[in-house]
């Protein structure tokens, strides 16, 4: 079971991983996570020898953005390949909540030589199966995802949907809620194999690690 953690600064990255984390979502501070300064991703990787993918959205708030904020995704994104990031988190939508496939298919060009992740964006699609199968279809390596839901149990019937749709085509990471007491019951019901958690939610690492242990 890959057990990936959501952080936001160096200390924060060295414990989660002396916790068990097997690879880092590593956030600048914001509401829901903003690209993090290159600062910010050198003091992590000083401190982690594990996989860190980083998150690449300019501001909080929607996923819609204005073509000035798309740049600087454009940017940001080899920037990150650059200073050693071995994935990177993104996804753009049009207003009514469709992925935006013509920059989403620049931003996977662009980050060649890295894993790329689409963000729980997906989870506010309006057709989770089409956009699935857009994703996959756009060599998008994984989405994290609560199956349309508050949180990955309530979604878990979603999940489900997903990891069979998927077919080993797309890694499905499950996140939204999930913690020690109820991931074995979400693996089961869903058969995802990958989980996501924030680092600074308690020991929540190290409980996952413990439920799943290597």
């Amino acid at each position: 079971m890959l057990i990936e953690a959501y952080v936001e600064t160096p200390e924060q990255a060295a414990i989660a991983v002396g916790e068990g984390a097997d690879r880092l979502e590593l956030c600048g501070p914001g509401e829901g996570g903003l690209t993090p300064s290159d600062e910010l991703l050198r003091g992590v990787l000083r401190v982690v020898s594990v996989p860190v993918h980083v998150m690449v959205r300019p501001r909080p708030g929607d996923f819609f953005f204005s073509l000035a904020e798309y740049e600087e995704i454009r940017r940001d994104v080899p920037r990150m390949r650059e200073l050693g990031a071995s994935g990177v988190v993104l996804a753009a939508l049009h207003q009514d909540g469709r992925l935006h496939l013509g920059w989403m298919a620049e931003l996977v060009e662009l980050a060649r030589g890295m894993r790329v992740v689409c963000h729980r964006a997906f989870d506010r699609t309006p057709d989770a199966d089409a956009a699935l199968d857009q994703l996959i279809a756009l060599g998008v390596h994984e989405v994290l995802t609560s199956g349309h839901a508050a949180t990955a149990f309530e979604g878990a019937a979603t999940l489900r949907r997903h990891v069979q749709r998927a077919a080993g085509r797309i890694g499905i990471l499950a996140g939204g809620g999930v913690r020690a007491h109820n991931a074995r019951e979400l693996v089961t019901q869903t058969g995802v194999q990958s989980l996501h958690a924030r680092a600074f939610d308690g020991l929540v690492v190290a409980g996952l690690r413990e439920a799943f242990p290597r």
